[in-house]
């Protein structure tokens, strides 16, 4: 058995899908099944059950799933541990992610988180999506990310950062003279399905509660971006999520036929938290860098 075997395991136990799980691993479908199935055939057991319509953990599979995990954390941590060892003391560089359309008032407090810890460590911002930059901080090449929620990994400590209430952008022409909208006045327009790729993971769970309320109309997209997206609802064919408050850097992706309104009944808020290993916080090699972020993302914000 070797560790890709681990990370695959893992990767298909957390989606609970082969496709998904290829696409995460930058592999073909067929290859990750193939592993799965020699894994299965050396550890004599049975790992997933698998239909046409899902995939699910046997006993043995969940038996299993800390096991992996565990043996991960450890392998990914012998790069920072072997940095901790044998970097003489001083001024070193450490990576903090950072989603795309962040609020600028977190932008602002990881300038003061670097500012505070500038002696120790020079502060840097990567950008990518909230599940790349929680894969990231997992495999120890970011120190700190802000992310939004749901994370799944166990390995990783959160720290609720910001609280933002979710709205409907919709065609301006359709809507108005409105300030508000209810969800079933969108029955009529397609929801747009982003690309799985660049897609937040809470917009899986407002997908499939959409459908549940009775908004069937889909447009699934294969490439673009927020900006591609706006174009798609100005044309006056669907919606999207965004959010409300106007100083969300989103809005900069506006076009000039589209608005962003509240629900009347559909309430939802999107939770960014900032997120760290336990093992390198803990006596860990960062241990006085998330003492400092603790004090200085101590008040969460609701906007």
């Amino acid at each position: 058995m070797e560790i890709f075997h681990l990370r695959y395991f893992v990767a298909v136990a957390e989606e609970l899908n082969f496709s998904a799980a290829a696409r995460r691993l930058h592999m073909a479908t067929s290859p990750l099944s193939q592993r799965i199935k020699d894994l299965e055939r050396e550890l004599d057991h049975r790992l997933f059950e698998r239909d046409t319509h899902c995939v699910t953990l046997t006993p043995a599979g969940e038996a299993l799933l800390p096991i992996a995990r565990d043996v991960l954390e450890q392998i990914n941590s012998v790069p920072w541990r072997l940095r901790a060892a044998t970097t003489s003391p001083g001024r070193s560089t450490l990576f903090v992610g950072i989603p795309l359309g962040v609020h600028p008032r977190l932008r602002d407090l990881a300038d003061t988180l670097s500012e505070r810890v500038g002696e120790k460590h020079e502060l840097m911002c990567w950008p990518g999506s909230s599940k790349a930059l929680a894969t990231g901080v997992s495999e120890g090449k970011l120190a700190l990310a802000l992310v939004r929620l749901p994370v799944a990994d166990p390995a990783l400590e959160l720290l609720p950062v910001m609280t933002e209430t979710l709205g409907a952008v919709v065609p301006a022409d359709r809507f108005a003279g409105r300030d508000s909208v209810a969800l079933a006045e969108l029955a009529d327009l397609s929801f747009i399905v982003a690309p799985k790729e660049g897609r937040p993971s809470y917009f899986d769970q407002l997908d499939r509660e959409l459908f549940e309320r009775g908004v069937r109309k889909r447009i699934d997209l294969t490439d673009t971006d927020y900006s591609g997206i706006a174009e798609i609802i100005s044309n006056g064919m669907a919606f999207y999520f965004s959010l409300l408050n106007p100083d969300s850097p989103l809005h900069g992706y506006a076009r000039k036929n589209t608005r962003v309104l509240p629900f009347t009944d559909f309430e939802r808020r999107l939770e960014t938290v900032l997120i760290w290993r336990r093992d390198r916080a803990s006596g860990g090699d960062l241990d006085e860098l998330v003492d400092m972020a603790r004090e200085v993302f101590a008040e969460p914000f609701h906007v």
